[in-house]
């Protein structure tokens, strides 16, 4: 084997950082972080997922996400999803409002008078029998 070609080999320790696990591997990794384990110090290299945190070696079938990426997903699409909503709503009024529009155009001008007169009859009468309760 030539010198100097190939990386130096070194046992390095492993942390997973979503769980806190530790352990030791020979690896070419040159990383500047050291760190004490089991009284011994070793070049300390951050994972942010491993055998003892990934789902399909623990289990579970929920992922820990250290940088917060499903939940920025997650806030994303559910303001997307209101929107779509808000947005739903407005049409069904709008729609119910042309509906109306529409039967009032509709009617003949005679029905109109007589709804009108109606609705001002039935204004009016609520008044006087308030008025008649108070004395």
């Amino acid at each position: 084997m030539k010198k100097k070609c190939h990386p130096s080999y070194q046992e390095v320790l492993f942390i997973d950082t979503a769980t806190g696990y530790k352990f030791v591997c020979g690896s070419t990794l040159q990383p500047k972080e050291r760190e004490v384990f089991e009284g011994k110090e070793y070049p300390a290299y951050k994972l942010s997922i491993s055998s003892k945190s990934h789902p399909f070696f623990t289990g579970n079938q929920q992922f820990v996400d250290a940088e917060g990426r499903v939940d920025k997903f997650k806030n994303r699409y559910s303001n997307k999803k209101l929107e779509a909503q808000k947005a739903a709503e407005k049409e069904k009024v709008k729609e119910e409002e042309v509906k109306a529009e529409k039967k009032a155009k509709k009617l003949p001008s005679s029905v109109k008078t007589v709804a009108k007169a109606e609705e001002a009859s039935e204004e009016a009468a609520p008044k006087k029998k308030s008025a008649a309760k108070k004395s």
